[in-house]
This record gives C-alpha cells, sequence and structure tokens, in this order.
C-alpha cells in the first residue's frame, strides 16, 4: 500500500465517492418510479418521494455482501491506492453523465465496475482483475434482464386469474398493488445500489490503513451513501423516466405491478448473493417480458436495441476512461 494521503484528500475523495452515489440515484431513479409514473398510479413527484423513502431505508433489510464484492471482489485490494479510486469514480461519473443527458438508461452499476478494472489494469496490470467476482457480475449483465424477462412473464400469467373480472376492476386492484410493487423495487434498487458506493469508500479507508487489519463497512459509510442515493432519487432523472416508463412499450398497472415485482425478486435474490446486478438492466428487461407478453410488435425493438448496445459498450468504455484518467493523474504528480 502507499503511504497514507493527506485528510483533506481522502474527505475529498469521499465527496467525489458520495457524489457518484448522488449520480447513480439521480441516473437510476426511473428504475424505481418509471412503471407506476407511467400507469399514472402515482404523480411524478409523489413518486420520487416514495422512491427515496425505500432507498433509504434498505440497509435495514440486506446485509453487506454487494459491498464486500465491490470493495474486495472485483480487483484486488492490497493494488488500491486513492488515484486507483479518483479514476474509477471518474470513469463512472463521466459516463453516467452523458448517458443521462442522452437520456439512455444504462448501468451506473457497470459503470463502476468497469472504472474499477480500467483503473485498476492501468496501475497493475491484468493480475489487479479478481476474475471470479469479475466473473459473476459480467454474467449478471444477460442474467438480471433475463431473469427480470422471464419473472415478469410468470407473474403476469398469474396475473390472469383475474381476467374474468371487469376491466375497471382489475385496474383499480392493480393500482393499489403497485404501491407495494414499487416499494419493494426501490427497496431492492437502494439495497443493491448504494452497497457499491459503500463498497467503494470502504476499500478506500481500508488502502489507508484505518480499518484495521479487517475489511468491513463502517456504519457511518452505510448511512451516508443511503442518504446520498435517495438524495438523487428525490431529483429524479426525468430524461431516463420518460424512456423507460413510456418509450420502451406503454404499460397498465396490472402490467406494472408486474414488471416491478419480477425485478425486484431478481435484485433481492442478487443482493442476497453479493452480486453487484444493474437495475437498470433488471426493470428493463421486466417492462419488456410484459409489452412483449401482450404483443411483440407492442415492444419499440429499435429503442430497446440501443439500450442493449449501452449495456455492451459501458463496461469498456468507462474501463478507457478510468485508465486514461490514472494515467493523466500519475502524468500531473
Amino acid at each position: 500500500m502507499e503511504a497514507a494521503i493527506a485528510f483533506p484528500v481522502l474527505v475529498g475523495l469521499v465527496a467525489v465517492a458520495l457524489f457518484f452515489d448522488f449520480l447513480n440515484g439521480l441516473h437510476d431513479a426511473a428504475n424505481s418510479i418509471a412503471t407506476i409514473v407511467s400507469t399514472r398510479v402515482l404523480r411524478p413527484h409523489y413518486a420520487v418521494f416514495w422512491a427515496a423513502f425505500f432507498n433509504f431505508i434498505a440497509f435495514m433489510f440486506f446485509g453487506l455482501h454487494v459491498a464486500e464484492t465491490l470493495g474486495t471482489g472485483i480487483i484486488d485490494a492490497s493494488i488500491v491506492t486513492p488515484a486507483v479510486i479518483f479514476a474509477a469514480l471518474v470513469g463512472a461519473i463521466v459516463w453516467n453523465i452523458v448517458t443521462w443527458l442522452v437520456g439512455i438508461p444504462s448501468s451506473s452499476s457497470h459503470a463502476l465496475i468497469g472504472g474499477l478494472v480500467g483503473a485498476g489494469v492501468a496501475k497493475a496490470g491484468t493480475g489487479a482483475i479478481v476474475w471470479a467476482g469479475l466473473g459473476k457480475t459480467t454474467a449478471a449483465i444477460v442474467l438480471s434482464p433475463a431473469a427480470g424477462f422471464l419473472l415478469a412473464l410468470v407473474i403476469l400469467a398469474v396475473s390472469w386469474l383475474f381476467v374474468r373480472q371487469t376491466p375497471f376492476a382489475v385496474d383499480s386492484t392493480f393500482r393499489v398493488m403497485q404501491f407495494f410493487s414499487a416499494s419493494l423495487y426501490s427497496l431492492g434498487h437502494g439495497g443493491n445500489d448504494a452497497q457499491k458506493t459503500m463498497g467503494i469508500i470502504a476499500v478506500l479507508l481500508y488502502s489507508q490503513g484505518m480499518l484495521g487489519a479487517n475489511f468491513y463497512v463502517p456504519l457511518w459509510v452505510v448511512i451516508t451513501c443511503q442518504s446520498a442515493l435517495a438524495l438523487g432519487t428525490l431529483l429524479g432523472g426525468w430524461r431516463i423516466v420518460h424512456t423507460m416508463g413510456s418509450k420502451i412499450t406503454r404499460l397498465n398497472p396490472m402490467q406494472g405491478f408486474c414488471a416491478e415485482t419480477g425485478g425486484a425478486i431478481t435484485l433481492f435474490a442478487a443482493t442476497w448473493l453479493g452480486i453487484p446486478v444493474s437495475t437498470t438492466h433488471t426493470i428493463t428487461g421486466a417492462i419488456i417480458g410484459v409489452g412483449a407478453a401482450r404483443r411483440v410488435s407492442a415492444v419499440r425493438w429499435g429503442i430497446a436495441g440501443n439500450i442493449v448496445v449501452a449495456w455492451i459498450i459501458t463496461l469498456p468504455a468507462t474501463a478507457v476512461i478510468a485508465a486514461l484518467t490514472y494515467l493523466a493523474v500519475g502524468l500531473a504528480r
């Protein structure tokens, strides 16, 4: 490990990490609220408060397995330095801002992971990568939207039990049920996403000898990360809400409930297993699933294709940005 850095620099890096967490909430607000807004169950300004609350309290329901994966399971913790963390965060932040500006729901999670890999490789070569952790994370790029897709279809099939009721009764029932499904999804979003920044801050503190011999996540890190994510969600990412909520496919309350519930189950399972999945990928897969179940033409496949392209290039793009940032920091010394 390198010599300890000055305390103000450490505070600055923690602030940058929290800024990423805030952007994560801003960028991923659509994941939590797009369906409940597009079905007009809640008005947007009420929906963001609803989602932000459940984003914040998520730490009360989940362990910190995802934070441990991000802290020690993507790159070797022994090669982590403040410069590596800074470069990884810059790569993720730049990508989040670019995709937010153009309204593409890319993955903040994979942006951060790509940043870590790029900065780690720039410092220590490919030996810095923890291949087992990176492997299960990259596998989730395919598995999490597929799981959301399939679970949404299963739940939609179960929902056909209401087929004999009048359309008004079905709509009214699922409007109420969407409050619960949106709460579960926001809880899963907060449980998985905030832990990624927790892992980054914790491994930074560990690299400076501030956590002792064993890696762990301090409580103050947990609280501040959940707060930053919730604040970002509160301010909302309306550009991406529009894409997620209406451009991919049109949803009614029953379909919104199915998409949110399928996505929530996927996130709960991934968080329990310690896999840092993309909440964006998960809910998009679920939305496409319920849309395609109505009819294949109900999904705007061109827009869905653009989103998939963004998913594919997120890891390499952020890795390159982070690697260049790390090299630039080295030249500036």
